[in-house]
């Protein structure tokens, strides 16, 4: 079992890089400067796996989806050179662990597999347990019965994210990953909207 590390410190901080552009060159850059707090870049985040995490950022009025991987190698394996360049968001100092390679999650295939097995088998991940984060977790909801996995499937995550119902059931639809979290940073009443998109190959662009 992985073992969690009370009290470890990572530098530069989560706040520290995300204002400064990220998650990824790939998808929806956070503007402006993310608020810490509740669902700030120091707040909620939904814990897939081991080193797998969605952060759910606020610039004050929008909520965004950061999803990312912790790696203690660059990521180099099945992924072009160029790709992972161009999603690697910072190079941290884990006070235990030592060096981590942060990387946009949608470009790690071990994120891509992470969320097709949550959807797969319909569980839920909760939020971190780092204290003082805001309440948030990630649901996954299978809406086919055909098997799909990480070569017959496509992800569109939604980096803006908005309240809402999930998408009804359409050919090609494999699944959806709903979410709830704080708007803005609140204490008070959480929202509820679609963090992901899961669709089988053959079923894209119908």
């Amino acid at each position: 079992m992985p073992k969690i590390h009370p009290g470890a410190t990572l530098t530069p901080h989560f706040r520290d890089f995300l204002r400064s552009g990220s998650p990824g060159s790939r998808g929806t850059r956070v503007r402006g400067n993310p608020r810490s707090g509740r669902s700030g870049s120091s707040g909620s985040r939904i814990r897939l796996g081991v080193g797998i995490e969605t952060h759910l950022v606020t610039d004050g009025s929008v909520v965004y989806q950061a999803p990312m991987t912790y790696r203690r190698a660059p990521l180099a394996e099945s992924v072009p050179v160029s790709a992972a360049a161009d999603s690697l968001i910072a190079v941290a100092e884990h006070s235990v662990l030592g060096t981590r390679w942060i990387y946009d999650g949608t470009a790690d295939p071990v994120w891509a597999a992470e969320l097709i097995r949550l959807t797969e088998t319909e569980t839920t991940a909760t939020r971190s347990s780092r204290t003082g984060a805001g309440q948030a977790h990630a649901h996954g909801r299978r809406l086919t019965t055909d098997e799909f996995t990480v070569s017959t499937a496509a992800i569109e995550v939604i980096r803006v994210l908005a309240p809402g119902r999930p998408p009804s059931a359409e050919p090609g639809l494999a699944g959806v990953v709903m979410g709830t979290w704080p708007p803005k940073g609140s204490e008070g009443a959480v929202e509820s909207g679609l963090l992901a998109v899961v669709r089988t190959t053959a079923g894209r662009g119908t």
